[in-house]
Order: structure tokens, then C-alpha cells, then sequence
């Protein structure tokens, strides 16, 4: 069954973290090499960082102070009150000098993530569009954008937010205690180091505890949602098998299992508040009665009391933050390794500054000679086995074969999507693999079965075969598709927006804009995938007719299902299991009654 997604929770949390090590932090400077000549605002912003920690420890050593006023019979009031304003103006100007660092440390370190960030973004797309097929093969595309988003962000919140947080908390987490030992009295300084930190620590296992089994708990929560789900979007199944009492039963068993972890974590929880209430306050309390009793005998001032209680609210604050801070980091870390994973990865040789043209002299002629293929991911099962044809300049080959026959894998290797395993293709007389990827791309259109759009205007997504193309060549590639006519029907024309996928258009319109694309790409070699298989009679007339427009003068390599689209080819390649069984026109094929070329359209004529 389908885990669902967590109702509750940040996905950053779910990332695996990395461990604060010296080879990994060395990593990670890798990401200072983005700043280039900018490199000066990080030490601007580490100036403000450390500034901004530094001017904050004099914040609650000045304003314990204050408390010197209670009680106080020195001097007459107005000399009280002088002290009192010039103690306040003090803390003014402290609130001043600090706003103004924190301001430049935030200003400079969002500069310096932004560069690094723009980088970092541009690198992995740039990397990312230009891996091979077989990456995509094993990658879930969609995975591969949350990653990347995700990733980045939690790199950005690092940069911004963690490590200046990390380095400010652990100043005055340091700083503070310094001068807790310094400005107070070691009576009551000592029992603060004894009791707090450990305490602290308790606390932060405590947390983390909580943490896990919240996840855990939410876990199980979408688990039973995913049953709720998938029965209701079923229920026509559900109710067909009258299966019913089978999903009561599956959503009562989880709603047992979430009640009975509910229970544990409560009582997880319930020791936790316990904990809290009991040790932490009650050590807070001890030390408060300690220092009270200080003060009774004489041995404390009221400003000593003060500056204390502000000294251990401040570290208390720095070192209760420093683990969440930490545990960022180290998903940072994690994240850095991953982007860095796709922007190490082995891309295919493409040259990304040359544009549409065809090759040199003559262009088209394909011949395979005895290929042998399997998909990387699946090294056991061979797809192509020792397979030969040859398609002259402007012909056109057909492949039909019953569905796994390995036809669009053909297609896919003329496009060096792959290369085969054993054997050669040949394109115009030479291995295909001795052409850049982009010099032999760059003469092949494909127009294949489910055409996805970009989700712009109907403008933008023909020209996506032209660039540079103008307008003139945009709506004269749409005549020759027959896609002109019902373009001028929408109000809006070629600006008109096809939506995510071209969702707002039909299928045959759908066909005839990616033809209309690759009319004007006007390439050499045309590979159509099952271009009219899905389409009703009317709109397969109408892209039957642009295709056979498109297809004069080219190499054309046509994969159908329906064989009364292919009886014209200059040839019939007929494919079974891998293996070329036969070969030739329709006319030839058609006298075999034993071949299976004749079987398919015995087969389809009684169909129809």
C-alpha cells in the first residue's frame, strides 16, 4: 500500500543529515567559491556577527544594574534618578549600536547567500537538463525538482539564518558564562554550572526523543488518510467487489495502531512536561532561593542579583538554541552533498552555444548493423538483438511489432537517448557516436503518441523548434501542419495559452502543434511514435495529412500500430521480441500468409 505524504511537518526535517566532520565542513567551503570577487561581504558580515554578540553581552551585564535601584537608600532621589537615566541612555544606545550590527550582519549575509544561492541554482539545472537519458531512467523526475527545491532552501535558511544564529548563540553562550564567573559571586556561579547545563542536555535528548516520535505519529496518521484516500477515489471498485467490510477492517486496524502509539507518546510527553516542571524550575528556583538567602545575610548586592539573573537568561536562551541550530546545519551539510551530487554528475557532451542547423553534404541515411541493446537499468533482459536495416535519404521506414517488440527503443538510439550495447548506427555512412550529441540532434525532430506542451502561448510552444524563428516562419509552419485554421478560432490566436501539458487543447490540436514545431526545425531525419494512434477519425485525417506534408523529402522513421498508415513506406520493418523478422513494402510483406506482417493485418481488418 501507498505511504502518503506527512500531514503535519516540514519536509526539511525529514532530510538526512550530514555529520559535523572536518572533511565535511572542507566540503562545504566549496560553496565560497560561488562568491568569486564578493568574497570581501562575508567578512564584513562575520565583522557585524561578531559584533552584534559582542555588544549584546554588555546588554544584561549593564542592565542587571537596575535592580540596584530597589531598595537603594545612597544619595538624595534626584542623584538616584541621574544614575537611573544615565544607566537607561547606557542601554539605549547599546539597543542602538546592536540594532545597527544586526542589520548589517542580515544585510550582508543575505547578500552572500543570494550569490551563492543564484549559483548554485543555475549549476544544477544547467547540469540537470543536460544528464542522460539513463539518469532520468532511474531517477523520478519529480523527486528530482522537490530535491532540488528543497535542497537549495535549506542551504539558503543555513547561510541566512543558522550559522550566523550558531556563531551568535555560542558567543554569548561562552561569552555569558565568562562573565557570570567574573562579575558574580562563585557561590552562586558554581551551582549554575553544576545544575543548568546537564540539565540542558537532559532536555535536548528529551526533545529530539519527542521529535521522532511526533514524526512516527504523523506517519501513521497519513497512513490511515492514504487508506481513506484510496478507498473513496476506489469506492467504485469497493462497492463492485463489495469489499466494504475489508476496508472498515483495514482502517480500524491502523486507527488501533495510532491510538495505542498516541497512548505511548502522551505518556512520553506527560514524563517529559514532568521533567520540565519538576528539575528544570526546581533548579531554577534553587538557585533564585540561594541567591535570596545570599542577600539576606549581606553577602550579595541587589545589583550582583540582577546582573546574574540577566547573565543566566541570556546563556540559559543561547545554549537551549545551539542544538536546533546544530542539527541545521548538519541537514545543510546533507543538502550541500546532494546538489553537489547533481552538479558532479556525468553529463552527456552537448554544445550548448550552437544553433539549429543541419550537417554538412548530404544528410539522412540510417542503417543499423546488427545492434544489440538493454536498458542500463535492466542489464538482464535484452531489448534489441543483433538488429540490421538500412532507411536511404528520404524514405520511409516503418516499424511494426506487436507492443515490447523494441520499436521506440529503435527511436530512442537514433537520438543517442542510449547507445548500443553491441553493433553500430550508422548516420550517413558514419557511427553515430563520432557525431556530437548536439551536431546529430540537431537534425531530428520527433513528433511522438502523447505530445507535452509548455505551458506558454501556442506561439511559444512552436518556435520551441526555432528559437529565433519569426513570425512569419511561426504561422507557415502552422499552415503546412494544418493547425493555422483552428488557431484563428481562439480569440486570442497564437498568443493563446495551451495550459500545464496543453491541457486546454484536444489531442489532435495537440499533435498538430508539436508538427507545426517540427516543421519548423525542418530536420533531416523524422521519427513519429504512434502520432495518430490515440486520435479520433477526424483529427487522424488532419495530422495523417500534415505528417505525409512533413515526411516529403525526409528520412522518416515511423512507428504505428495501425498498419492502413503505413502501407505506402518504402519499407516495412516488422519486429518480434527483439528480432527482425521481416522485411520489405506492404506489397511484399502482404503475400507472406505465414509471416507476421500478414497476421497483424488480417488481424486488424477483422477488427475493423
Amino acid at each position: 500500500m501507498a505511504k502518503g505524504r506527512r500531514g503535519q511537518g516540514s519536509d526539511t526535517d525529514e532530510l538526512p543529515k550530514a555529520k559535523l566532520s572536518i572533511a565535511n565542513l572542507k566540503k562545504s567551503l566549496r560553496l565560497f567559491g560561488y562568491l568569486k570577487r564578493e568574497k570581501w561581504k562575508f567578512a564584513v558580515g562575520m565583522f557585524f556577527l561578531i559584533g552584534t554578540a559582542s555588544v549584546g553581552l554588555l546588554f544584561p551585564l549593564k542592565s542587571g544594574s537596575l535592580f540596584g535601584f530597589f531598595g537603594s537608600s545612597e544619595g538624595s532621589m534626584e542623584a538616584q534618578k541621574e544614575s537611573l537615566y544615565q544607566v537607561g541612555y547606557l542601554l539605549l544606545i547599546i539597543l542602538l549600536i546592536q540594532g545597527v550590527f544586526s542589520f548589517g550582519r542580515v544585510y550582508f549575509f543575505t547578500q552572500i547567500t543570494e550569490s551563492i544561492l543564484k549559483g548554485l541554482r543555475s549549476d544544477t539545472f544547467s547540469r540537470l537538463i543536460q544528464m542522460p537519458m539513463q539518469f532520468f531512467s532511474k531517477n523520478q523526475v519529480a523527486e528530482l525538482s522537490s530535491r532540488m527545491a528543497t535542497d537549495i532552501n535549506v542551504i539558503s535558511e543555513a547561510f541566512t539564518i543558522n550559522i550566523a544564529e550558531l556563531i551568535r548563540q555560542s558567543i554569548v553562550g561562552i561569552g555569558g558564562l565568562v562573565l557570570m564567573i567574573v562579575y558574580t559571586k562563585w557561590e552562586i556561579a558554581k551551582w549554575f554550572l553544576l545544575i543548568i547545563p546537564p540539565l540542558t542536555i537532559v532536555s535536548i535528548v528529551f526533545a529530539k526523543k519527542i521529535r521522532s516520535y511526533s514524526k512516527t505519529f504523523q506517519d501513521k496518521i497519513a497512513e490511515a488518510n492514504v487508506i481513506v484516500g484510496e478507498s473513496l477515489t476506489g469506492i467504485t471498485n469497493v462497492k463492485t467487489f463489495t469489499n466494504e467490510a475489508y476496508e472498515i477492517s483495514r482502517y480500524i486496524n491502523k486507527a488501533t495502531e495510532i491510538k495505542n502509539f498516541g497512548i505511548k507518546y502522551g505518556i512520553f510527553r506527560g514524563s517529559f512536561f514532568a521533567f520540565v516542571i519538576t528539575c528544570v524550575f526546581g533548579a531554577v528556583f534553587f538557585i533564585l532561593f540561594l541567591m535570596v538567602d545570599l542577600k539576606i545575610e549581606g553577602k550579595i548586592s541587589a545589583e550582583e542579583f540582577g546582573r546574574f539573573m540577566m547573565l543566566a537568561l541570556f546563556v540559559a536562551g543561547s545554549l537551549g538554541g545551539l542544538p536546533e541550530q546544530i542539527a541545521s546545519i548538519q541537514r545543510a551539510l546533507g543538502a550541500t552533498d546532494r546538489v553537489f551530487e547533481l552538479i558532479d554528475g556525468q553529463i552527456e557532451d552537448i554544445n550548448l552555444t550552437v544553433k539549429t542547423k543541419d550537417l554538412p553534404g548530404k544528410s539522412g541515411e540510417i542503417e543499423f548493423k546488427n545492434v544489440s541493446f538493454n536498458y542500463p537499468t535492466r542489464p538482464d533482459f535484452i531489448v534489441l538483438k543483433d538488429i540490421s536495416f538500412k532507411a536511404n535519404i528520404g524514405e520511409t521506414v516503418a516499424l511494426v511489432g506487436s507492443s515490447g517488440s523494441g520499436k521506440s527503443t529503435i527511436a530512442s538510439l537514433i537520438s543517442r537517448f542510449y547507445d548500443p550495447i553491441n553493433g553500430q548506427i550508422l548516420v550517413d555512412g558514419k557511427d553515430s557516436r563520432e557525431y556530437s550529441i548536439t551536431e546529430l540532434r540537431n537534425k531530428i525532430a520527433l513528433v511522438p503518441q502523447d505530445v507535452i506542451l509548455f505551458a506558454g502561448s501556442i506561439k511559444d510552444n512552436i518556435a520551441y523548434g526555432k528559437p529565433d524563428a519569426s513570425m512569419e516562419e511561426i504561422e507557415e509552419a502552422a499552415k503546412k501542419a494544418n493547425a493555422f485554421e483552428f488557431i484563428n478560432t481562439f480569440p486570442d490566436k497564437f498568443n493563446t495559452l495551451v495550459g500545464e501539458r496543453g491541457i486546454q487543447l484536444s489531442g489532435g490540436q495537440r499533435q498538430r502543434i508539436a508538427i507545426a514545431r517540427a516543421v519548423l526545425k525542418n530536420p533531416s531525419i523524422l521519427i513519429l511514435d504512434e502520432a495518430t494512434s490515440s486520435l479520433d477519425s477526424e483529427s487522424e485525417h488532419l495530422v495523417q495529412e500534415a505528417l505525409e506534408k512533413l515526411m516529403v523529402g525526409r528520412t522518416s522513421i515511423v512507428i504505428a500500430h495501425r498498419l492502413s498508415t503505413i502501407r505506402n513506406a518504402d519499407k516495412i520493418v516488422v519486429l518480434q521480441k527483439g528480432f527482425v523478422l521481416e522485411s520489405g513494402n506492404h506489397s511484399e510483406l502482404i503475400k507472406n500468409e505465414e509471416g507476421l506482417y500478414y497476421k497483424l493485418s488480417k488481424m486488424q481488418f477483422e477488427m475493423t
